[in-house]
């Protein structure tokens, strides 16, 4: 029997996707945005480890769907089986507009923040690196996947740097962990919840691996390895890093600030050496920005092989998706020429929060389905604990954040809308070829 040559990637592959998806763009940038409104140290540790709960209650839910489908493509693959092909296709057009264009457009922008090309323009910059990446990605599998594993090593190391380094160092700024009446008041407060939203944004990334299952070696023991073991690494990182960050720049000078990363190396190593960490922390957004652009096409090729309005993405013969990658530079390239950060941020959070909420809750569904049944499947742990968790407070967030940008939000079901136009319109395709034939 001939041996099977078609490459498939390993567990650690798979958590350096989860973790290069995960450390990016709002760990470095969206502490600016959440002292706008809240001052206590305390509610900002609180909200990133709440964070951290959050991302791994997510994590588990999708481990023990992702092994029961044991398809590639993420939510859309697991809601078009679980719910109805119309649910899964929306999600799917979430992820191919802007669930992972935008927050590869967002990197992109804050890449070019942190490292200034000269007289360059910010924006050419930045579609000049998604434009790169793009193309190593369209060579093969194991490019993609030694690339990955290198460039997510590099990450890790440099964070670790910046955090054992913050936490030795003395530091001129009193930071107080001291509980008080004003921690109680900020925890409970709408400004609470809309940081929650940045900082769910941060940690979106933690489902990657869901992306690209069936390229696992063993899926049923790397999927959940990559999903729970990134997310409680990726936490542990996020929650020291804002703690260094707080303590060593005053709060008035982080707030509203986009290059917090930028700002703190300054105060921690002096000028010369906060330039050199400028440089490396948008190298790490390469990382990231690699990591979205592998995962992203996946999704659209797996909705090409079933909608006949996509079948021009379909997977090229060497299993890479070269034409879905061109389609996802080309969204994020327009992202970036329109688009503020604030603006996408919201966005792009809203939207994928309903769908991986629809996930989360596929697990009661299964659970339900397959009671009296015996699976090989990944159980979630604490069952239902983790579910009500995530359900009860991504709710919370999508509430207040509608009540608070209702124009982000309005933007948002406008997309579901020409969504599900061009889900029909797939249909009718579909169906007038079933005539012909």
């Amino acid at each position: 029997m001939q041996k099977n040559l078609t490459y498939k990637i390993s567990t650690l592959a798979g958590i350096a996707i989860v973790m290069a998806n995960m450390i990016g763009t709002g760990v470095f940038t969206s502490l600016g945005f959440q002292l706008k409104e809240m001052q206590n140290p305390i509610s900002i540790l609180t909200l990133w480890i709440l964070g951290g709960v959050l991302a791994l209650s997510g994590a588990f839910s999708y481990a023990e769907v992702g092994t029961y489908i044991r398809k590639s493509g993420g939510e859309y693959a697991f809601l078009s089986e679980i719910y109805h092909p119309i649910v899964g296709y929306l999600s799917g057009w979430i992820s191919l507009t802007v669930g992972f264009a935008a927050p590869i457009a967002l990197a992109a922008i804050a890449f070019t923040e942190y490292f200034q090309f000269g007289g360059f323009s910010t924006k050419w910059s930045s579609v000049l690196i998604v434009a790169v990446i793009t193309f190593i990605h369209t060579k093969n599998l194991r490019t993609s996947s030694r690339f990955q594993i290198i460039s997510t090593l590099f990450k890790i190391l440099v964070t670790l740097a910046i955090i054992l380094s913050g936490l030795v160092m003395t530091s001129d700024t009193n930071i107080s962990l001291e509980i008080t009446p004003d921690y109680y008041r900020e925890i409970k407060s709408g400004a609470f919840a809309i940081s929650l939203i940045y900082v769910t944004y941060s940690y979106s990334g933690w489902n990657a691996a869901a992306y690209i299952t069936e390229e696992f070696e063993t899926p049923r023991k790397s999927l959940p390895i990559a999903l729970v073991g990134g997310t409680l690494i990726v936490t542990f990182l996020y929650t020291l890093l804002q703690f260094v960050f707080l303590k060593h720049v005053p709060i008035a000078e982080l707030t509203d600030q986009i290059e917090v990363g930028a700002i703190a190396t300054e105060k921690m190593f002096g000028e010369s050496i906060s330039k050199f960490f400028s440089i490396v922390i948008s190298i790490l957004l390469i990382s990231s920005i690699s990591a979205m652009v592998w995962v992203g096409p996946r999704v659209t090729s797996s909705m090409a092989n079933q909608h006949r309005l996509w079948h021009y993405f379909k997977t090229a013969k060497n299993k890479i998706p070269q034409r879905a990658l061109w389609l996802q530079f080309a969204i994020s390239f327009i992202l970036i020429a329109t688009g503020s950060f604030e603006q996408i941020m919201i966005y792009c959070g809203v939207l994928l929060t309903l769908s991986t909420m629809l996930v989360v809750y596929a697990v009661f569904i299964l659970r339900f389905k397959n009671k009296d049944k015996k699976t090989d499947t990944y159980r979630s742990p604490l069952f239902p604990l983790f579910q009500i968790l995530y359900l009860v407070l991504s709710s919370w967030m999508i509430i207040y954040t509608i009540t608070n940008h209702p124009y982000e939000t309005t933007i948002g079901l406008l997309n579901l809308l020409i969504g599900m136009i061009t889900y029909y319109i797939s249909r009718r395709l579909t169906n007038a070829k079933s005539i012909k034939e």
